[in-house]
């Protein structure tokens, strides 16, 4: 069964086609990425599921229910969770998930015990009675899927919900999409962080420039790109480095630094490793380990886009 069906779904803001004739049909048990450069379009569709922005046009399918001028029939079947912490800080964290879940219609027992199961979930049981505003961010995060889970949607929509947070936190909320997702709920997950798109997601739609370029398995997305290639080299610590002059070497597309630790992405017919080799030997930089990758989904998405997921 199709959770979520949409046919040519456009949505423009004065000149500017934030969604031009989009179609996507995600299969109940998916974790379905939506990932795309800033401005692609992707929030603008995750705000037109969540009935907070309209369309101009298309039709659109959610839980098997066409939806009409509103989703207010369907809302109870859909958890959001907002790229923006959408909790309050005045409320204990039960008081908080006993809100949201209320206005899905639980109520009396029900109610509270789904609020204490949520809470459990998220690893924050024994903080119910404190308030958000003396959590950390990834707390406050946890905070926000549990307020969105509550209800036992059947959808659930998470626009960055590991955005800003500490590691422990981010893996917490990683593990907690899977078992989500293995309790039978389909899942649209949107990321920055091109490495949980390939740990999470059975199948990936990139957007741009309001469009679906690309979709399929991360494996599928990898298969397009076949001319491009990847070396590593790590350098000793606190070396500077002239990326500039490394993009400028023949058949090199990318440079990303990370400390120590370079990424250049280049074409596979060019004799580049040698060039690059040369640049660092003139620069006099110390070249501790040198390999060669094959194409990752953040190679695929550059190939696909012209830009980093984080551009």
């Amino acid at each position: 069964m199709s959770i979520v069906r949409v046919e040519q779904l456009v949505k423009k803001f004065g000149d500017v086609t934030a969604v031009d004739h989009v179609d996507l049909n995600i299969k109940e048990g998916e974790i379905y990425g939506l990932l795309g450069p800033n401005g692609a379009g992707k929030t603008t569709i995750i705000n037109i599921l969540c009935d907070m922005v309209k369309k101009d046009s298309g039709e659109i399918w959610l839980i098997d229910k066409k939806v009409e001028k509103t989703i207010e029939n369907i809302k109870r079947e859909i958890g959001v969770v907002p790229q923006n912490v959408a909790i309050y800080d005045d409320l204990t964290a039960k008081e908080n998930v006993m809100f949201f879940a209320s206005l899905y219609g639980l109520k009396g027992d029900l109610l509270k015990e789904r609020a204490l199961e949520a809470l459990e979930f998220v690893g924050l049981s024994d903080q119910e009675k404190k308030f958000p505003k003396t959590f950390s961010g990834g707390m406050k995060r946890r905070l926000n899927i549990a307020c969105a889970i509550a209800h036992h949607p059947k959808l659930i929509i998470m626009d960055e919900p590991t955005i800003g947070i500490d590691p422990q936190s981010r893996n917490h909320i990683l593990k907690s999409v899977k078992k989500l997702n293995s309790m039978g709920s389909t899942i649209i997950y949107t990321t920055h962080y091109m490495e949980e798109a390939e740990h999470l997601c059975t199948r990936i739609g990139i957007i741009d420039h309001g469009k679906v370029i690309a979709e399929g398995t991360c494996e599928e997305l990898k298969s397009i790109v076949t001319d491009i290639k990847s070396i590593v080299i790590q350098t000793g610590i606190d070396t500077e480095i002239n990326s500039e002059g490394i993009k400028n070497i023949k058949g090199v597309l990318s440079v990303d630094i990370n400390e120590n630790r370079i990424t250049i992405e280049c074409l596979k017919e060019s004799d580049c490793i040698s060039d690059v080799l040369e640049f660092f030997t003139q620069q006099k930089i110390i070249i501790k380990d040198i390999k060669m990758q094959g194409v990752n989904l953040e190679t695929a998405f550059l190939s696909l886009t012209g830009r980093r997921l984080r551009d």
